[in-house]
């Protein structure tokens, strides 16, 4: 499995089990490349597969974020 797919599949189970709560920040990409020791393109398109499966969004100057509950 690709190290994109593999990041995203931890993201999203992190989502999922609410340790990442609805409407909440996830790490900047920059922090998910230096804890994951990955460069920038592999976390973004991480975070690219999240947004198109319409777990996540991004909010310009703010971040990536989980979508609210309802």
């Amino acid at each position: 499995m690709p190290v994109y797919a593999q990041l995203a599949a931890i993201l999203r189970a992190m989502i999922e089990s609410g340790e990442i709560p609805p409407d909440r920040p996830l790490p900047s990409v920059k922090s998910l490349v230096q804890r994951y020791g990955i460069a920038q393109g592999t976390a973004e398109k991480a975070v690219r597969v999240l947004r198109d499966e319409g777990i996540v969004r991004t909010i310009r100057g703010k971040g990536i974020y989980t979508l609210p509950e309802g």
